[in-house]
């Protein structure tokens, strides 16, 4: 028995030392790394339709016909991709967020795959039956200095090189978002599709961006305004960017100019390099995502990103800034589950908001043993 227990602490140590010197030889290895596996001397077809487009991507929504016609082709399944930590926070949130995948999934107009949990905690949780989960390691002690987002494009890394991902295409998504319709396949010829971030900029931060982006990789305008998320990409160019992605957070986050620039948007701002670093351009979508309060209409909009506290008085006013009478912000139930039938907004409210609260409500209604 002592053989045993001595043999298991060694395989246990091993594996420990064996995943931080994979992640010290990928954090100092260049930028350009292909990667980690077995070698692909040819680059995808994906990715070679995306190294040619040399033009701003258009900001668009499908049209009319490319959505009729939709149903004449086979379908360009995506598999959806969520990382989490094991906290409250994070897995109420992702609860909600796989309820309502699961609603729209099979819907007319879904090209929506298979889903995971990439949970970065390192060890499996009492969720793992209800949400499908793949347990990544988190980053060493230290090595996110503070930062846990950097843990994001690691456990991706993990995910890609280990899991069976059947779907040629991966649409990197969050916890905090409601799908509120079944999502196509919105990437086109090569290119990723994203949500296009205001304050992503890099025509404002350039002298500090070409840190990372030198010129002989091309103008500025070749990296998009975009985050990892909300992202659906090809999986052939996802893991050729995932490594780079990664390598491009630490360095940022190494390098105090852009540490102070970028903050608490560092690893969005490094995915975009990344993708452009290997020539994946992406076409725009504004109405990809709406963001409650700021958005106030649905419209064609796929995902409510509910990021931003909602505070609005009793007249339906909003007292952005200022807690309100009546409000839903996440971050007020970072330590504890939120309750079922959370109070609805007062009249004059945007549709946004009561949208979002309603969807929150049926799925803590649906989901078994909610708040244990």
């Amino acid at each position: 028995m002592g053989c045993g227990n001595l043999f298991f602490t060694l395989i246990v140590t091993f594996s420990a030392a064996l995943i931080t010197y994979n992640i010290i030889i990928s954090a100092n290895a260049s930028l350009k790394q292909d990667f980690p596996g077995p070698s692909n001397p040819s680059a995808s077809s994906s990715t070679k339709s995306a190294s040619s487009f040399s033009v701003d991507p258009i900001i668009k929504m499908p049209t009319d016909s490319s959505s009729s016609s939709s149903s004449k082709r086979s379908k360009r399944l995506f598999h959806t991709a969520v990382t989490a930590s094991d906290s409250i926070y994070n897995t109420w949130q992702c609860r909600v967020m796989y309820y309502w995948f699961k609603k729209q999934k099979n819907k007319p107009n879904s090209e929506m795959g298979g889903f995971t949990r990439i949970l970065h905690s390192g060890h499996p949780d009492r969720f793992m039956d209800e949400i499908p989960t793949f347990v990544a390691q988190p980053l060493p002690d230290g090595m996110d200095q503070g930062y846990i987002v950097l843990n994001r494009p690691w456990a991706f890394v993990q995910w890609l090189q280990q899991a069976n991902i059947e779907e040629d295409y991966i649409f990197m998504s969050e916890p905090d978002h409601i799908l509120v319709k079944p999502i196509p396949n919105l990437s086109r010829d090569g290119l990723g599709a994203a949500f296009p971030f205001f304050y992503i900029e890099p025509k404002k931060y350039e002298t500090v961006l070409r840190k990372f982006f030198p010129e002989e990789n091309g103008p500025i305008t070749n990296i998009d305004p975009i985050g990892n998320s909300p992202v659906i990409v090809g999986k052939d160019a996802l893991k050729k960017i995932a490594p780079t992605w990664m390598n491009v957070s630490i360095a940022m986050k190494k390098d105090p100019e852009s540490d102070k620039k970028f903050g608490w948007v560092l690893e969005m701002y490094a995915y975009a390099v990344a993708s452009a670093l290997h020539g994946v351009g992406n076409i725009l979508y504004k109405e990809f995502m709406i963001q409650p309060p700021w958005d106030t209409t649905i419209g064609k909009a796929y995902i409510i990103h509910y990021t931003y506290g909602c505070d609005y008085d009793l007249q339906g006013k909003l007292t952005y800034g200022k807690i309100g009478e009546w409000r839903f912000d996440k971050r007020s139930y970072d330590n504890v589950w939120p309750p079922r039938n959370l109070s609805l907004p007062p009249p004059g409210v945007p549709e946004t908001v009561v949208t979002l609260v309603k969807m929150v409500n049926e799925a803590t209604s649906n989901i078994p043993n909610w708040g244990s």
